[in-house]
């Protein structure tokens, strides 16, 4: 398939993507929000902060803890973004709630889950959880973590060192390949921008085609 047809296609499934995202989305919103934030010092990133609201709106800040602190906003699916106030839905919102393991077991950053709608607030605190529902939101909020990672990593590296993009490409690949990506197909616009850029190595760009050509049939 040639660049130009996988850009071409990619275009066509973002547009079927947001259609559908419409049509499963609430008719309206609670005005509830659930927010995710893990605070792990000398790990890469120190810092993460998620928050998403029921519609899959929502704001991120990956950094050091040395850094300046810079919100962005960014959208998940509405299945997605269902899944997460489900899950949260089972822990009773945290309100009550005791997630920790309470087992003798190393320092793996303080991750904090907190929910707000109007007035009502609940959070709770842990550092390991063997709760099935806690351990499922944890891996949903980290998966989003790691994909607005690596789509920054791709992004800085095509701006300003495009000799690094293929590493970048490289990383998206791994974490495609172990499964943690909960919505790669929001990777394919940026992977079609490599893809058709000529000032990018032909090994990357082939690599980001490949790459959008394995997450296409799962956006469908």
């Amino acid at each position: 398939m040639s660049v130009r047809a996988v850009v071409r296609a990619i275009a066509i499934l973002i547009l079927l993507g947001t259609a559908a995202s419409a049509a499963y989305a609430p008719a309206s919103a609670s005005g509830a929000t659930i927010t995710f934030r893990k605070v792990f010092k000398s790990s890469f990133p120190e810092f993460v902060e998620i928050k998403i609201d029921e519609t899959g709106s929502g704001t991120y800040d990956i950094r050091q803890l040395t850094d300046d602190a810079s919100t962005d906003a960014f959208q998940v699916g509405a299945p997605l973004a269902h899944r997460i106030f489900d899950l949260a839905g089972k822990l009773h919102n945290f309100d009550g709630v005791n997630l920790e393991a309470h087992h003798r077991i190393a320092n793996l950053g303080e991750k904090t889950f907190r929910y707000d709608r109007g007035t009502e607030s609940h959070m709770v605190t842990f550092n390991y959880t063997l709760d099935d529902s806690g351990s499922q939101l944890l891996d949903a909020f980290e998966g989003i973590a790691r994909q607005l990672n690596d789509a920054s990593d791709l992004q800085h590296a095509l701006r300003f060192d495009r000799l690094g993009v293929n590493d970048a490409l490289l990383q998206i690949q791994k974490d495609l390949d172990a499964k943690l990506l909960p919505e790669p197909e929001r990777l394919l616009p940026l992977l079609a921008q490599v893809s058709a850029d000529q000032r990018v190595i032909d090994m990357a760009r082939r690599r980001a085609s490949d790459l959008a050509i394995r997450i296409q049939p799962a956006a469908r």
